[in-house]
This record gives structure tokens, sequence and C-alpha cells, in this order.
């Protein structure tokens, strides 16, 4: 199993990496500003953490409110515990259909439960219709971006990708590029068996699905094929319309720089009598997968979170190493926070020490998750698990020592001593293990000569 530090050693080293992510957000940060240029955020943002603590605290109520709504008006839901639980149902749903052929709207649940691979292991196609995702699925790869999934990718790499693929010989013109996809992509559409997409917000009031896309992708799949398959977490859901309108504009806006995206699709249900189009089966499927385990903790603020990819867009180490670096489905510092609760620390627990804790997720996150400071309680609580024997007893006498001040003047006059061996011009550039896993990557400040407590002696302060 690879640690961050070596998949991140393994993005730096892809020269255009950094430049082409540090670009594609630089577009983004402005656009988002540009957008809510005169408006007051920070009343929005203090209404949106609102509402989203007030659904995360009812949530069972909301979630039992919106399953009635939803079979009131046909529509079929599936509360899955675990990710093999909603995967087994999917793969139930589709088999039972005789389903061969899947559509699928850009989903990042999708890809946390693994359903495509799942799919296609019973021989199922399964098509991304998201001009991104269909992007990294023929490429083999996973989303580096919860909303621009191959923002890593240049324009001549998705040219040449497209060449390979497909055999066709096309400019680097995005338009170009596009209108290909587009033709790629419509006869699927035409021929499909099953849609399914992801849920941006499940209205509890209603029973209603709120999809969010800028191709229209979203929209063919939940209309032409004869079932839509819905996978939602368990938190997206929002009391009624009401709080929608001031969360759905944040989300486009933070997303994406838009005051409202192209298509913004409400699902209520399957197509009933005399409409022209709509399937005729919707199942939803909401996923736990270690989601109501985070409820009773102090980490219950990152499922406020409405996956606009704002923290990732600002993150100065995401914009370095991009998604990938990561590891998992979520990447930057939402991914961080997420990865270590859903995966454990064995896996993820190094992830939230990518990051510099200069706190812009936390002033980018339109519902105001306090990002930084649940990175710095994970480190605490993965350091507690993770630690060896030598570094329990190392931090305790290191802490017993520092404990007086006696203790820290002799410690700091030992260090004081023992650095004229390693520091030149004020700097440590090398140090002995294991201060070495600090210099690896960066240089260490030398003591001064004399501490604060010192120089305010030798002025004469009491």
């Amino acid at each position: 199993m690879s640690t961050f530090r070596e998949r991140a050693r393994l993005q730096l080293a892809t020269p255009e990496l950094a430049r082409t992510i540090g670009h594609a957000m630089d577009v983004r940060a402005e656009a988002r500003e540009r957008v809510l240029d005169g408006v007051d955020v920070e009343t929005m943002r203090a209404a949106a953490r609102a509402i989203r603590a007030h659904t995360i605290a009812n949530l069972p109520q909301y979630l039992e409110r919106f399953s009635d709504a939803a079979e009131a008006h046909g529509a079929s839901v599936f509360f899955a515990s675990t990710a093999a639980e909603a995967v087994a149902h999917i793969r139930r749903i589709v088999r039972e259909r005789e389903g061969r052929l899947v559509v699928k709207s850009k989903s990042m649940v999708a890809e946390e439960i693994g359903l495509n691979e799942a799919l296609a292991r019973d021989g199922v196609e399964v098509v991304e219709t998201d001009l991104g995702e269909h992007i990294v699925q023929i490429a083999n790869e996973r989303p580096s971006h919860i909303t621009v999934p191959a923002v890593h990718k240049t324009r001549a790499e998705v040219r040449e990708l497209f060449e390979r693929v497909y055999g066709a010989r096309l400019s680097d013109d995005p338009a170009e590029i596009t209108r290909f996809a587009r033709d790629v992509l419509r006869d699927r559409f035409l021929n499909a068996d099953v849609g399914i997409t992801g849920v941006n917000f499940a209205v509890a009031s209603t029973g209603s699905l709120v999809i969010v896309t800028n191709e229209g992708n979203g929209r063919m799949c939940t209309s032409l094929p004869r079932v839509h398959i819905a996978v939602m977490g368990m938190e997206r859901i929002v009391p009624s319309f009401r709080e929608l309108s001031l969360l759905l504009p944040l989300l486009t806006a933070s997303a994406t720089g838009q005051r409202m995206t192209a298509y913004v699709n409400v699902v209520n249900g399957p197509r009933r009598t005399g409409e022209p189009d709509g399937p005729e089966e919707l199942h939803i499927v909401v996923l736990d997968n270690g989601r109501s385990a985070m409820l009773p903790t102090e980490y219950r603020s990152v499922l406020h979170c409405i996956r606009c990819g704002a923290c990732q867009n600002v993150c100065p180490v995401f914009r370095q190493v991009g998604g990938h670096a990561y590891g998992g489905v979520y990447g930057g510092p939402i991914g961080a926070v997420l990865a270590p609760l859903m995966d454990g620390f064995e896996s993820a627990g190094d992830l939230p020490q990518a990051s510099t804790l200069c706190g812009a997720c936390s002033d980018a996150c339109p519902v105001g998750i306090p990002i930084h400071e649940l990175l710095i309680a994970l480190r605490r609580d993965a350091g507690a698990e993770r630690a060896s024997l030598a570094e329990r007893i190392g931090f305790a006498l290191w802490g017993r020592l520092w404990s007086s001040s006696l203790g820290y003047r002799a410690s700091v006059r030992v260090a004081r001593l023992g650095q004229r061996l390693v520091a030149r011009g004020g700097r440590i550039r090398r140090a002995p293990f294991p201060l070495s896993r600090w210099t690896a990557d960066r240089d260490l400040p030398a003591l001064a000569k004399r501490s604060f407590r010192e120089r305010w002696r030798r002025a004469g302060g009491a």
C-alpha cells in the first residue's frame, strides 16, 4: 500500500501537472469571486451553515420524510448500510431488467462504492456521459477533482486519448473534441437500458431529486432509459425548496463560478400516464457507508459538505499534486478529512498531514465547515492510533521535559550546542533522524543564539 508522500512524489514528477491544475483552479477561484461580488457572502454562509447543521442534526426524520414522499410519487427507495449492500442492490435491479448498457451521469458516490467495476464484472457496459468523467473512464483513471474530473489532463492529452481509443483524427480545439464526444455518446443515450445518476440534493418535503449539470447528460440519463437508478449519500437531504433556494446558488457559484448551471433537473418519480418522456421505474439508493458513525463525533460537520470542490480549488497542496495523490475517491482537503473517517487510519491516516493548515479551505467552504480544524483533530487521533512505541515514549519524555521551565531551558541549550554540527547560514538543511524526515523536503531554521528570555534579561527586563 503506497503512502501519500510516495503518490505525491510520483505526481510531482509530471512537469505540467501543477501548472495545468493551478491554471484551472485560478480560473474557478476568479470566477467565484466575480459571481459573488457585491453579495453578502458571510451572511449566506452563516445561513447555509445553519441549514446544514439543522438538517444533519435531524437526519433520520428528514430521511424518513423524503422516503415517504418519494415512494408516494412511485419511486422505490432502498437504504444501504454499506457499499456492498448498495452495489448488490443495483446489480440486482440491472440484472432483473436484463440491462446490458448503462449510461451514467457524474456521481462521486458511485465512485465511492466501485459501482462501474461491479457492473462490468456482470458483463454490463457502463458509459460515463459527463465529458470529464468519460475522459478519465477511457483513460482507466479516477476523477482528480470533485467537479472537474479530468482537470489534470491537458488538451493535447485529451486529443491523444480520443485518437487512441476511438481512432479519430482531432485537433486540440475543445469545441471539436466536445462535438466528437457528443456524437459518440448520443448513440449510447438512445440505446441504454438503464440510466444511473448521482444526486446533488434530495428534497425531504416533496421526495424530489435535484441533479445539477452543465452538459445536459444528466437529463438524458434520467429521461431516455426505461430505468433510472439514483445513488445518493444520506447527507444530501434538504428540508424543502426554501432551503434549496440558498444552497443551490452557493453550490454553483463555489463549484464553477456560475450564478446557475445550464441544467438543473428536478425529478419527481417515474413517468406518469400522459407524460412524453421519463423512466418507467425510478430506484433511489440512499447510502450510509460510515456516515452515520460520524454523527455523534466531533467530525459531524464534514457531513455538511455539498461537494462543490471549492476547498480543492484553493488548497496549495492539491494545486501541486492533484487529486490522485490522495489515493482515494475524494481528493483535496475534504478528502483528507473523509478518507480517514470512511476507510480508517491504517489506510488513510497520513492524509491529514497533506495540508499546510493555512485555512484557505475553511475560508472558501460555502457552508462554513472548519476543515483545517478537523484536519488538526484527525492528526491527533491518527497519531494516537498509529504512533509506534518509540514515538509514544519519545513524545511522553518530551512533554515531561518541557512541562517545566528548567527542563525547557536546559533542552534548548543542548540543542543550540548540537546544531553547530549541521546549521549553516542560519538554516539546517540536513539533520539527523528523526528530524531528517522534516529536512528531506524543507529546511529547518536554526535556533537563535540567544532566546527571547535571555535577550529580555540583557535589556534589563524583569
